[in-house]
């Protein structure tokens, strides 16, 4: 299985194309993974394979013993040879899982000054990934302690493997053919983001307990879906899983309360049972319970920060969903729900948006920020209806599954 999935990240995943290098961020844990994947690049033509191995520890002894002019800084040779990666054709697969826990009792501060100084250092590279210049893919892999916090009601032998299964059923590794069950799933999202395309809608609606809202569509907005296609035409799958269809909302037309379904995981810290408030597009006001100076550290990240960027549609039903747990990882939980982003808008979706500039993107609607983050806000209440080009309204969404039209 470790091998199909090694398999299914390369060829589906990253895509890589013969005479690619590519780049590994992997946490030590995944070494097994990780060397597989390493194993099925070579065998599918790379011309070279680094990793870069994380250990969470060492990033917790940071923000616990450097001092606060240290968390200000950021290695500019790091965000140059990322930098250098995009603009060569590499590619880069991150196994990103952050322990869920992993910053308890870490002053919010010292996280948003690290997080800040890291964004605006690499704020080139984003906007290659942003405008999917080259190719990029996050997956997951167990780790003892998302293991230990996800199937807590089992016994400590049973975790891991518990959480390999899951990945591998939420992944199609346990297909047949996983890769050939990703090119069926990829076409079933196109079908839906053609569809939501054709619509054209305005506006959006949420209702549901604790949730009133309305957001604008900027004009030229596009849908996407499943995987998009480098500036070479290389097709590739930016998140593995992925069950959304998603959007960019207008900058300045969000109005309304929304609320949370399942917890955030803010690169270590759990901000939960929270909800924000919009006025013209801007958070003016939000409550948590609990995680309330982490969210105020990201709102405070810049002026941005406190801006949808995207706007995305999961339907209740889906196959993440319906396994029935909190992952406390945005990666996973957020296809299992709809969910919104603060922060930065993707180019991606406005017609003519990779193309644009940052001023450029800003006229057309486009919300821009150093940060992006997703957070959930679907359940089986959540009704969803759209504005049509005529000023008509019509379901989109019912008891959080799709109305087809």
């Amino acid at each position: 299985m470790l091998g199909k999935y090694a398999d299914l990240l390369i060829r589906v995943g990253v895509n890589l194309q013969p005479g690619q290098v590519l780049y590994i961020e992997a946490p030590m844990e995944a070494a097994e993974l990780t060397r597989l994947v390493v194993r099925k690049a070579y065998e599918a033509g790379a011309k070279y394979v680094q990793v870069a191995w994380d250990d969470e520890e060492v990033t917790r002894i940071r923000y616990q013993s450097a001092s606060d002019e240290a968390l200000s800084y950021y290695p500019r040779w790091i965000a140059s040879s990322m930098e250098q990666l995009a603009e060569a054709g590499g590619a880069l697969l991150n196994i990103k899982v952050p322990n869920p826990d992993l910053l308890e009792g870490v002053d919010p501060s010292k996280v948003k000054a690290s997080t800040k100084a890291a964004a605006e250092a690499r704020q080139k590279f984003l906007h290659y990934v942003r405008t999917n210049k080259f190719t990029w893919c996050l997956v997951k892999a167990p780790t003892r302690a998302w293991a230990d916090k996800v199937f807590a009601e089992l016994p400590e032998a049973e975790r891991i493997p518990a959480m390999w299964e899951t990945i591998f059923r939420m992944n199609r590794v346990d297909r047949e053919d996983p890769v050939q069950a990703w090119r069926e799933h990829i076409q079933t999202l196109h079908t839906v983001s053609d569809r939501l395309n054709a619509k054209r809608y305005r506006k959006l609606r949420y209702r549901a307990p604790g949730t009133d809202l309305t957001l604008e569509l900027p004009e030229g907005h596009i849908w996407l879906g499943g995987g998009e296609s480098n500036e070479d035409g290389v097709y590739f799958v930016a998140n593995m899983p992925t069950e959304e269809v998603f959007t960019m909302p207008a900058r300045g037309g969000t109005n309304g309360t929304v609320r949370s379904t399942m917890p955030l995981n803010l690169n270590g810290s759990l901000v939960e049972d929270f909800a924000l408030t919009f006025r013209d597009g801007r958070v003016t006001d939000f409550t948590a319970g609990k995680g309330y100076e982490a969210l105020q550290a990201l709102l405070d990240t810049d002026e941005g920060a406190r801006y949808l960027g995207e706007v995305a549609l999961v339907p209740h039903d889906s196959p993440i969903s319906r396994l029935n747990r909190i992952f406390y990882n945005t990666g996973v939980d957020e296809n299992a729900s709809c969910h919104l982003a603060l922060g930065n808008a993707y180019p991606v979706n406005l017609e003519g948006g990779t193309r644009l500039s940052k001023e450029e993107l800003a006229a057309r609607g486009a919300n821009v920020s150093l940060t992006h983050v997703d957070f959930m806000i679907g359940s089986a209440e959540l009704d969803i209806d759209g504005e049509r080009e005529d000023g008509a309204w019509e379901p989109v969404f019912r008891k959080g599954n799709w109305v087809e039209k």
